[in-house]
């Protein structure tokens, strides 16, 4: 290998998904097309998009739960098939919705789907004590899922998907409909899983969540790669620059229309109390916004600006909210 083969070789990410051109189609409806999917292992990948966007279904294959059309999966470099019983130990799946037996104790409960992977109990037990321990549910460990909150109902769940200790695990928006406190809960537990060495494929219809844990995130619809990078690095795709709020009483008709005609407004919205001006990207935005409502001699009060955010990014490429 001569010197800058081994330079890339030592800078290029090992893969722990790699997903080629991958084609299903249910009829006449294209769920995937030609999609593409490159996880890094040791990252936080985050997978965005609309309902009907594809995501299931791509996981769903990447999993081998689902046959396809067309495409190439391969998982930690081997290819991944129904019958890849190996790659299968080595993954870890918590669905959205909770999947546990209502008449197993949380123990009991983790113990079941712990030997889905390792048989021998000698193995298993101290893999449960740890996963009891790692979602915080000792003092729980004899109650029955009917009697465990929403957010306590969330953390058995993925206890139960990562007792086996698996390399990659997917979560499929495990923060749905539990309270903060929960919630942060479970994504230190995540940032905890990935320290530890686990790669994470993380989807969810929580903006900030995404944002906050992901290294890397793709932004698909129509069963197709749209956008991938940082956070910050799609931003950058974006024309979009800040959004001003500005309180004003007395913002009269004909200085909102002038608002609206500044190069660099893309929208501007009043609604007697407060002006939101979303603006293009420019480096005096908010000076030529103040002088426009000086010279209509507007009253202003408190007056923020921020940037765009990862939730522009995603109306913008898809044209729709991610709770649609």
């Amino acid at each position: 290998m001569n010197g800058n083969a081994a330079t890339t070789a030592a800078t290029t990410p090992a893969e722990a998904v790699k997903v080629s051109g991958l084609v299903k189609r249910y009829g006449d409806l294209v769920a995937l097309d030609y999609f593409d999917l490159d996880v890094h292992a040791g990252e936080i990948f985050g997978l965005l998009g609309p309902n009907g966007s594809g995501k299931t279904t791509a996981i769903n294959c990447i999993l081998a739960l689902l046959a396809y059309d067309a495409g190439t999966i391969r998982v930690f470099g081997e290819p991944m098939t129904p019958t890849s019983y190996a790659l299968k130990r080595r993954i870890g799946v918590v669905p959205q919705n909770v999947a546990v037996f209502k008449e197993l104790t949380v123990e009991e409960n983790i113990d079941y789907f712990c030997s889905l992977y390792v048989p021998r109990r000698a193995d298993r037990a101290p893999l449960v004590e740890e996963a009891i321990d790692f979602v915080d549910l000792r003092g729980f460990r004899k109650f029955r899922p009917g009697k465990l909150s929403g957010g306590l109902l969330r953390r058995l769940n993925i206890a139960c998907g990562i007792a086996h200790k698996p390399d990659l695990i997917f979560f499929d928006e495990p923060t749905v409909a539990v309270d903060p406190q929960s919630r942060n809960a479970i994504l230190e537990g995540i940032e905890r899983l990935n320290r530890a060495g686990a790669t994470v494929v993380y989807t969810s219809h929580y903006m900030e969540e995404v944002e906050q844990i992901c290294d890397r995130i793709l932004i698909m619809d129509h069963g197709r790669h749209l956008a991938l990078g940082t956070a910050d690095e799609l931003k950058g795709m974006i024309d979009m620059g800040e959004r001003i709020s500005v309180e004003t009483l007395d913002l009269p008709d004909p200085a909102l229309d002038r608002i609206r005609t500044l190069p660099f407004v893309i929208e501007a919205a009043y609604d007697g109390r407060e002006l939101d001006v979303r603006c293009r990207r420019g480096d005096h935005n908010l000076v030529d916004l103040l002088t426009a409502l000086r010279e209509a001699r507007a009253n202003v009060g408190h007056l923020t600006s921020r940037p765009p955010t990862l939730n522009d990014v995603f109306l913008e490429l898809t044209g729709k909210a991610l709770r649609d």
